[in-house]
């Protein structure tokens, strides 16, 4: 399900910057051109509504599909924790060395 959700958020990405690229920029400066351009599928101030529109549902999209994998793999992260994360195991302490008895000469 999750790599399902995965593949179709990356499909809605791809899509969504090829929109965002599509369209021409307020300035003018950086857009594809004029709408002569883009052929004589729509006029100029159709093709931006359209390009528009799809822009926006494609955004809803890739944000609903964002928080749905977020919530979805929320607790699958807990068996992939970092041995940094968890506190530090509890060890007795050491037991402090004996000193060595001196050797007593038996008679």
């Amino acid at each position: 399900m999750i790599t399902v959700l995965l593949v179709l958020h990356l499909f809605v990405t791809l899509a969504l910057i090829g929109l965002v690229l599509l369209q021409r920029s307020e300035g003018g400066g950086l857009g594809v051109g004029s709408s002569q351009g883009m052929g004589s599928f729509m006029g100029g101030r159709g093709t931006a509504n359209l390009l528009t529109r799809s822009t926006a549902i494609l955004g809803a999209a890739f944000f609903a599909l964002a928080l749905t994998l977020a919530l979805l793999t929320k607790g699958a992260s807990q068996q992939n924790r970092s041995i940094l994360d968890g506190p530090a195991p509890i060890t007795a302490p050491a037991a402090p060395a004996l000193p060595a008895l001196p050797s007593v000469p038996t008679n």
